[in-house]
């Protein structure tokens, strides 16, 4: 079995933005359309022990509606048995700060991410003594253990995803691994987690049709978004993310991609977050899922 959680679906920022008074915004602040937060999953082979796929700066908030991943024994416990980066970025790692009050969990990450967290003090709050820092890379799949040593029954595959540094270190050398997909396995079913992406290279195709479910960032509806909404000067592909609409956006590139496929990290100013919009019914008929907050999906599951 596989059991994946979707955390929260919304790209950095979460939905409503903090400081955005778009009409979008203004709707979900007053609970005319959901909310989202900022970008996560949480999955497990047998419903009891987990691990979270990025720690965004919501993961408190986020366990605190999830259930599954609150304290069941004892005075102080979790069922969180790791955190697998994909990235650097803000909105994927601020979370690990929540995470520290002397908790047991490993952490795995690709060496430039761990070298980005390394460079920054803050992140010692997590003892590096109760929480090792494991290295990714896609040389090898790595057989997922619990905090107790045995097998969790999964297993993570990372691959290399065009993509950029993060914000805060836009100004130094691009590194291998600063952005990454990953494909967890309990050993018959695949999830690919893919919540940032600025290119799906034949590869990364070839990949996803071997996937059962696909969570995808779907960050923006098309590459100049938020020049157009006078957002930003950037564009998607500017920012590392490829977009939804387009002859070789997400949607058409896709179209042979597996049953279960979920748009995540999907953008405040992105029209896909208004239910009645014409962009939502597009990607709804194309076979996407708009993903919120709580979606739970089960690969595997006995009757």
């Amino acid at each position: 079995m596989l059991d994946i959680i979707v955390l929260g679906s919304g790209a950095g920022g979460g939905f409503p933005q903090w400081n955005s008074n778009a009409p979008a915004c203004r709707a979900a602040r007053e609970g005319r359309i959901p909310s989202r937060s900022q970008a996560s999953l949480a999955v497990s082979s047998d419903g009891r022990n987990w691990f979270v796929l990025n720690a965004s700066p919501d993961l408190r908030a986020q366990i605190l509606a999830t259930p599954e991943l609150q304290a069941q024994t004892g005075l102080r416990s979790t069922p969180i048995q790791g955190v697998i980066l994909t990235n650097g970025e803000i909105d994927s790692i601020t979370g690990l700060l929540t995470l520290r009050e002397r908790e047991p969990f490993r952490l795995y990450a690709t060496q430039a991410t761990h070298a980005q967290l390394d460079a920054n003090p803050i992140f010692e709050a997590v003892n590096r003594e109760i929480v090792p820092r494991l290295v990714l890379d896609d040389t090898a799949p790595i057989a997922l253990p619990n905090k107790d040593g045995t097998l969790s029954g999964l297993t993570v595959s990372a691959f290399d995803v065009p993509g950029k540094a993060p914000l805060y270190a836009e100004h130094l050398p691009s590194q291998k691994g600063e952005t990454i997909g990953l494909e967890i396995t309990d050993g018959e079913h695949r999830l690919i987690f893919l919540p940032a992406c600025a290119d799906l290279t034949p590869e990364i195709r070839a990949r996803i049709r071997h996937a059962d479910a696909l969570f995808m960032e779907g960050t923006l509806w098309r590459d100049d978004e938020m020049i157009l909404a006078g957002l930003s000067p950037k564009t998607g592909l500017r920012m590392g993310h490829i977009s939804m609409s387009g002859p070789e956006g997400i949607i058409a590139t896709l179209h042979d991609a597996p049953a279960h496929r979920v748009f995540i990290h999907i953008n405040n100013s992105n029209p896909v977050l208004i239910p009645d919009s014409p962009e939502r019914r597009t990607a709804e008929e194309a076979g996407w899922t708009i993903g919120e907050d709580g979606l739970r999906l089960t690969l595997g599951a006995s009757s």
